[in-house]
């Protein structure tokens, strides 16, 4: 599924002022735990229950963490008429989504995140999707411990052996930016990418030109050109040997606070390295926006779909 241009950038300042207010993770995980509802249908969706914030009452196994009600103005409302929003409301409730839309296949079902087919539908090119109401990159509650490691449960999908797996020699994960994403349910692509980008990016490696701690992440030696379907794009480069920590929080930390960037008009795509013999234990963490020359907000031109 590409993801296109159609919503307006969330300017940073909001971003700081909210994530600040709130104060540490902790407070904000209290917050969402007390979070209830059933998000409810839209016109011609089957009936259900008005919701004022997340759902109670998540797939067997489990519960979600949701932003607090107190976000909902920059990290969406469970009211809110949105495609993959909807598709998610089928697969942990059983709302029907209005037409045209049609009914997905939930491929994987937990009580965090689903699975979905992207568009156009392959066999290495899938979504994975939380399942509590979560706009995209620019909800600060993504920055704190409160939510699941997202990142982490999509490699642990798509990997050869996982229980959704992207079925190509090279796999990348990525999110695009506020503007340059279709959708407004966050979602990380779980699709291929070119055995060039991969060759290239254990060539910056073999370099040393990719930060193989995050706080080199934003230095300017850091930062390299990688081809994609558009061209050579100019990309933040950071080596890790897990994805354990919280990447939303890595950038935000390292890259887009002590640059004054905004956090909405980031893109990021996750590339684990890859040898004949297979996974070879790390992951190369790209990150780009349009404050850098040449710079990208979407990672629709490194991964491969079709």
């Amino acid at each position: 599924m590409h993801d296109q241009q159609n919503a307006k950038e969330v300017p940073r300042r909001q971003f700081v002022a909210l994530s600040g207010a709130l104060g540490a993770a902790a407070v904000l995980t209290g917050a969402a735990a007390t979070a209830g509802g059933t998000a409810a249908a839209a016109s011609g969706v089957d009936a259900g229950p008005t919701p004022d914030s997340c759902p109670t009452t998540p797939p067997p196994g489990g519960t979600s963490s949701c932003p607090p009600t107190s976000l909902q103005g920059i990290c969406g409302r469970p009211t809110d008429n949105d495609p993959l929003w909807h598709d998610v409301q089928y697969c942990t409730s059983g709302i029907v989504p209005p037409p045209p839309q049609t009914k997905p296949d939930c491929l994987k079902m937990t009580p965090n995140y689903i699975v979905l087919h992207g568009k156009p539908e392959t066999t290495h090119n899938y979504l994975l999707l939380p399942t509590c109401r979560v706009t995209g990159i620019e909800c600060p509650f993504l920055v704190t411990s409160g939510p699941p490691n997202y990142w982490h449960e999509a490699w642990e999908n798509a990997r050869s052996g996982g229980d959704v797996p992207v079925q190509y020699p090279n796999i990348g994960l990525g999110i695009n930016s506020q503007t340059a994403r279709r959708y407004n349910q966050l979602h990380i692509h779980m699709a291929g990418v070119r055995v060039s980008t991969q060759r290239r990016l254990q060539e910056l490696e073999s370099q040393s030109r990719m930060a193989t701690s995050p706080a080199q992440w934003a230095n300017p030696a850091n930062q390299a050109a990688v081809t994609g379907s558009a061209g050579d794009r100019v990309y933040r480069i950071l080596r890790l040997p897990n994805l354990r920590d919280n990447l939303f929080n890595l950038l935000y930390t390292n890259v887009v606070r002590p640059n004054s960037l905004n956090m909405a008009a980031q893109t990021m795509i996750v590339v684990p390295k890859m040898t004949a013999a297979g996974f070879a234990g790390a992951f190369y963490v790209l990150n780009s926006d349009t404050s850098i020359h040449d710079g990208t907000s979407t990672c629709d031109s490194l991964l491969v779909y079709s």
